[in-house]
């Protein structure tokens, strides 16, 4: 196939209330509600969108908070981290501002040269920021983090699999390449082109627990692919033996679901039209936005939400 990603688009994490995961994501995080929704499955839900200031592919960590959800379990046949790209010199600065918060950020360690700080959501999410000097120039929203140390997007995510075959072929595929290996043969690095989400970590942990669904585990982890190769990249997933959706349209992206061999759910999504198509830049997540084949349901979703200050 002549396609090829060139990283994450998205990353989309079960919640549970969602006032603190706001709370959480905005003013600790700093990132900005790009787009407050619901999910276009199960509309008593919210679907919230975090990002940078224009919600660039790449920035975007997005949220279905479940008031009632219980916790699930990180293990095999998920994604086990959703790494987070910062400047270098910038984990001093984080490591304060989390504990502060009540995050609890563990120890910083070195993996493949690179500083990264592990902590997690209020839901017990696995998250790390990875202190990079290469850290691109932002576009960074108005929030209460330091610039200097902002949150530039995505670094990558962490998959955890009994074995790194068959995903890690497929990995190739989609136009990664590996680049580094732990000494123990666990963790394989791969990389894609672009300069946010282009790093996938595989990990291989083949007596752990498997991973159950529910409040502080990662629902699905999408990858940025153009339009006219929508098609090209259904029949590259049939002919590796999964079975994608057919092209669903989600406002904002297009998109193609698939589970891979050990279940975790890939999404393949298109920049286009953007969180622009409904919205203007400025006024982005300040209301409710419905898709329109939903609009005629409003005054019954809005009636079903929670409320939600932000």
């Amino acid at each position: 196939m002549d396609a090829s990603t060139p990283g994450i688009h998205h990353v989309t994490a079960v919640a549970s209330d969602p006032q603190r995961i706001h709370d959480f994501y905005a003013e600790t995080l700093g990132l900005r509600l790009v787009k407050r929704s619901v999910n276009q499955d199960d509309t008593d839900v919210y679907h919230l969108f975090y990002a940078d200031h224009e919600g660039r592919p790449g920035t975007s960590m997005t949220l279905f908070p479940y008031p009632e959800a219980g916790s699930g379990r990180v293990g095999t046949g998920q994604v086990a981290a959703v790494s987070f790209l910062v400047p270098a010199g910038s984990l001093e600065y984080w490591r304060e501002r989390l504990e502060e918060a009540g995050a609890e950020p563990g120890e910083v360690v070195d993996r493949f040269g690179d500083d990264v700080l592990p902590f997690s959501d209020p839901d017990g999410l696995p998250l790390e920021l990875v202190a990079r000097p290469d850290a691109p120039e932002p576009n960074l929203p108005e929030s209460p983090v330091a610039h200097a140390h902002a949150i530039r997007g995505f670094f990558g995510v962490t998959l955890s699999l009994t074995g790194t075959e068959p995903t890690a072929d497929l990995l190739t595929g989609m136009g990664y390449r590996q680049t580094d290996r732990s000494a123990d043969g666990t963790r394989l690095r791969y990389e894609a082109n672009g300069d946010l989400g282009y790093v996938v970590d595989v990990l291989a942990k083949p007596q752990a627990p498997r991973g159950l669904p529910g409040a502080g585990t990662v629902h699905h982890v999408a990858y940025r692919i153009d339009r006219e190769d929508q098609g090209a990249w259904r029949e590259f997933l049939i002919d590796r033996g999964l079975r994608p959706t057919e092209v669903i349209d989600r406002k904002w992206f297009e998109s193609i679901y698939v589970r891979e061999y050990e279940n975790v759910l890939f999404e393949f999504a298109t920049e286009e039209p953007g969180y622009t198509v409904d919205e203007d830049l400025e006024a982005l997540g300040e209301r409710l936005v419905l898709p329109e084949w939903l609009e005629d349901r409003r005054a019954g979703i809005e009636a079903s939400l929670p409320a939600l200050s932000t």
